[in-house]
């Protein structure tokens, strides 16, 4: 049975056009990082990829696209 991974799960349209837009307004990666924790998201670093979680318990939604290294 194949193992789940949170890499390989896609994250919503509507949410990475969240990530994507505050992206593009932040002024460095901490400043991103930041900006996403108010909207109740957290980006971890895993197995070399970035993973999106939600907050408080940072369940994992999907990797990242590579343009948001």
């Amino acid at each position: 049975m194949a193992r789940h991974t949170p890499a390989a799960t896609p994250i919503e349209p509507t949410v990475l056009d969240l990530v994507r837009e505050e992206r593009g307004k932040a002024l460095s990666p901490r400043e991103w990082k930041f900006r996403l924790r108010g909207y109740g998201y957290a980006i971890k670093d895993i197995e070399g990829a970035q993973i999106l979680t939600r907050l408080p318990h940072g369940k994992p939604l999907g990797a990242l696209p590579a343009e948001f290294a």
